[in-house]
């Protein structure tokens, strides 16, 4: 599968890098729509997450984190695979009849570490697509998460807020009755309707398949699944990748973690969060100690905070889910990809230190590589980030970063404290105040942050067509910096053409909002690689 991954000689392994008897467990927690002013070691002040905090306290917190992408399924793919989605064309979450969009002969985490020896798992969400085709939920959902690396698999097939409500257990939906078998279409008499909730209509059928998925207790539910496949570990290193639906909408905390914040449903499923993180990681902890092996935890979040109702009634009551950040979820501003990011190793990571230097997600592939003594797989987009991780080295290991968002339009990039936009705007929601899909510039009205080029909730017609912010000097990006810098401009819109040009020759994957600038749909087939 991998052929390009070659090992090292021992002789040139780094000091913590390690061989198979010592390597270290790995636990990887990826919260989906968590904001960076989400958690109180970030700045949060009307949730409260010791768990996560504490995480920050025993290693390393990030300042100037990034996914690969400001929405869902295409950062996943960054995530997973150390390339950046718009490569194969991905921009948008994907839906129940996509086809599993990571091919199997491309290198993952999964992969990576489970050709070393590791024992694999992927729990929670995942919304890459399953199949080589529209999924039958009635077959086994194969190629999936085995097929990319992933030995054990409890997963939630797309998203909590979109159908089919099941889990799939090893690529097989969990309490399937053959005699009621998931259809598409029908009418449905299972689905809760719950705020923020939806694709009701989509499937009729499997009704105790369905049954057995509580909105209530999906985070608990996800968490006895983590606990119980690490206290199976034996003295072989493992690998989890707990993918969590807290905190995406709807917002369905377990009864006991209900009013707990102050700040709504928004903050209750927070704290669900961190509770999940509490445990997790005590699980994993305690489990290193029993096979002689150190635990390396990763905890960030898949996009940026969004504003939809419930974070909108969040907002109201003063929480500020991405910080001091501009954006949201599926926008390229900063507020839409920054995202929490800590690690914690102990005796190998500093505790209790930050970093401002650049990091992404897509570079976990070759971090994970250099801590088992292996060369990242060619042709990847990540650089290992083990010194970063360590806090050897002051200044940052990337020196530039491609970000995307929902809009094909919105490609931007990041090179030291500079972010240029292509596009006015971020590219993300745009509905104004009291919508479901609210951001970009029309939230500008009620939320009260600045940008030169916004007047009312409105891009001012003498305003530049592309953007550039200082991030150093101005983090919430209120002055675009665009007409002062022309050759700067000159220089990273060519840097966007490139990328441009490298976009893949297939139909383009995932749902693009109105509004959005759309990649070219192309007329070649995109398949999953057998």
């Amino acid at each position: 599968m991998m052929k390009s991954i070659q090992l090292l000689s021992f002789g040139f392994f780094f000091a913590v890098s390690v061989s198979a008897k010592q390597a270290p467990n790995i636990v990887l927690i990826n919260a989906d729509d968590l904001g960076y002013g989400d958690v109180s070691c970030y700045g949060a002040s009307k949730i409260q997450t010791p768990n996560i905090d504490r995480l920050a306290a025993d290693g390393r917190r990030f300042t100037d984190a990034h996914s690969s992408s400001a929405v869902c399924s295409p950062s996943r793919f960054g995530l997973m695979t150390g390339i950046y989605p718009s490569r194969v064309n991905l921009w948008g979450p994907l839906g129940s009849d996509q086809h599993l969009v990571i091919p199997t002969d491309q290198a993952t985490i999964g992969s990576l570490l489970q050709e070393a020896g590791y024992r694999t798992a992927i729990i929670g969400k995942w919304h890459l697509g399953l199949t080589q085709g529209v999924a039958d939920y009635n077959k086994p959902l194969v190629p999936g998460p085995k097929e990319v690396g992933f030995g054990y698999s409890f997963i939630v097939p797309t998203v909590n807020s979109g159908p089919p409500f099941v889990f799939a257990e090893n690529g097989l939906v969990v309490g399937l009755d053959p005699n009621d078998p998931i259809k598409r279409g029908g009418k449905p008499n299972y689905a809760k309707k719950l705020p923020e909730k939806g694709g009701d209509k989509r499937f009729s059928g499997g009704k105790k398949a369905h049954e057995l998925y509580d909105d209530f207790r999906i985070g608990t539910k996800l968490a006895e699944q983590s606990l119980k496949w690490i206290n199976m570990q034996d003295d072989k290193p493992f690998f989890l990748c707990l993918m969590t639906t807290n905190i995406h909408h709807p917002f369905t905390p377990a009864e006991r973690f209900q009013g707990t914040s102050q700040c709504g449903a928004y903050g209750d499923f927070v704290h669900e969060l961190d509770w999940i993180v509490g445990e997790v990681v005590k699980a994993a902890e305690a489990r290193g100690k029993a096979n002689g092996r150190e635990t390396l935890v990763i905890f960030t979040s898949d996009n940026g905070g969004m504003l939809n109702m419930t974070g909108q009634k969040a907002w109201t009551a003063g929480h500020r889910l991405n910080g001091d950040l501009l954006g949201y979820k599926f926008g390229a501003w900063e507020g839409g990809h920054r995202v929490p990011f800590i690690v914690k190793w102990p005796g190998k990571v500093p505790a209790g230190s930050e970093t401002n230097n650049l990091v992404s997600q897509i570079d976990l592939l070759a971090t994970f590589a250099e801590i088992i003594g292996q060369t990242a797989p060619t042709g990847v987009d990540s650089i290992s980030q083990l010194d970063e991780f360590l806090g050897r080295n002051e200044k940052p290991l990337r020196k530039d970063l491609i970000v995307l968002s929902n809009s094909s339009n919105h490609i931007s990039v990041r090179t030291k404290k500079w972010l240029y936009l292509p596009a006015p705007g971020p590219g993300g929601f745009s509905a104004k105040w009291g919508h479901h899909l609210t951001g970009g510039v029309a939230a500008l009205a009620h939320t009260k942050q600045a940008n030169s080029n916004v007047e009312k909730g409105q891009w001012k017609a003498d305003a530049p067509r592309v953007q550039l912010y200082d991030l150093e000097n101005d983090l919430g990006q209120s002055t675009n910096l665009a007409r002062k810098h022309p050759e700067l401009v000159k220089q990273l819109q060519q840097t966007v053409d490139r990328h441009r040009k490298q976009i893949a020759d297939v139909p383009r994957l995932g749902w693009v909002a109105p509004g959005n600038k759309a990649a070219p749909q192309r007329k070649k087939k995109s398949r999953v690689k057998k």
